[in-house]
């Protein structure tokens, strides 16, 4: 089993410093290390991938974020991810986990790359997950008939009233519980800050970084049954 983790390469949105919430990359990898996986890191740009300062923060570095970044391979992948346009997602991955983070309000949600990846795994019965803010780059796919990947889909994301609690609602590109509803999606959450996931056929989400191990699980389990 093949999966690609895909992070931001973006450290900026509208002035505001951002990145990978490193969480949200950290306990999916050691999920799916430990399920003996073949984990790929990518990113857009490829090379290093920036870190939000506020996931390494009191109360959100988690151990698992800790082990991480004290663990030479898994940084060794975080310093020199691929870039997600050199992979060829027609052979060989079994999965893809789009990691959040605000940087992928920049780089996620208008990715012609992304955007094929998705749509390509997604046509062959492999598994598309997203946790957090990671499915910012899920509006902009199509099932293969044309219509929105989610339409009729029960899926989940970072909440509106959790964005507002954060006070980034003025410059994301949009709000993601709203996008999704607005293009079909059967839009799913928990109380903000509590542990999400919707499965729906190969398409997981996770609602925000407390769901992000349970989405790797889900990920897992959908994968091998």
């Amino acid at each position: 089993m093949k999966v690609v983790l895909v992070a931001t390469s973006a450290s900026d949105l509208q002035g505001h410093a951002t990145g990978l919430w490193i969480e949200e990359l950290a306990a999916p990898y050691y999920k799916f290390k430990e399920a003996g996986y073949d984990v790929v890191v990518a990113s857009p740009a490829g090379g290093a991938i920036p870190i939000d300062a506020g996931s390494m923060g009191e109360g959100f570095f988690t151990d698992g974020a800790k082990k991480f970044l004290h663990d030479a391979e898994a940084v060794g992948q975080l310093s020199h991810s691929t870039k997600l346009e050199s992979i060829d997602f027609s052979t060989g991955v079994d999965a893809i986990f789009l990691c959040g983070g605000h940087g992928t309000c920049v780089d996620f949600h208008d990715n012609a790359v992304l955007k094929s990846a998705i749509e390509t795994l997604y046509a062959a019965d492999k598994v598309v997950s997203a946790v957090c803010h990671g499915p910012m780059g899920l509006p902009q796919c199509n099932k293969p008939d044309g219509t929105p990947l989610v339409k009729d889909k029960v899926v989940t994301g970072f909440k509106d009233s959790e964005e507002m609690a954060v006070q980034k609602q003025a410059i994301v590109p949009f709000m993601l519980e709203t996008k999704l509803k607005e293009i079909g999606g059967k839009y799913e959450s928990a109380d903000d800050w509590n542990s999400k996931v919707c499965v729906d056929g190969k398409l997981i989400t996770g609602q925000n970084p407390q769901s992000s191990e349970a989405c790797a699980d889900a990920v897992i389990t959908v994968s091998y049954s």
